[in-house]
């Protein structure tokens, strides 16, 4: 079973304007691009995500302190 020829094509296509309406057609293609486009984005924010996390940190060779992302601890006296 391969790939549908031109009029299979043709038959699904007129099949899809029965059932949805020629109004609503651009519609639903549009709906579809966002879909696609949307998905692409969030896999590629997960791919980065995950890149990120398994990256080694890196060590610092020199004899500089490293700041601290912590921040610091204050006391208050009443």
């Amino acid at each position: 079973m391969g790939m549908p020829g031109g009029t299979e094509l043709l038959i699904i296509f007129g099949i899809i304007v029965l059932l949805f309406g020629a109004k609503k057609i651009p519609d639903l293609a549009k709906g579809l691009g966002k879909g696609i486009k949307n998905f692409k984005s969030e896999m590629k924010e997960t791919d980065e995500i995950e890149t990120a996390s398994t990256e080694a940190p890196k060590k610092v060779e020199s004899g500089e302190e490293v700041a601290s992302t912590e921040a610091p601890k204050t006391t208050t006296q009443a």
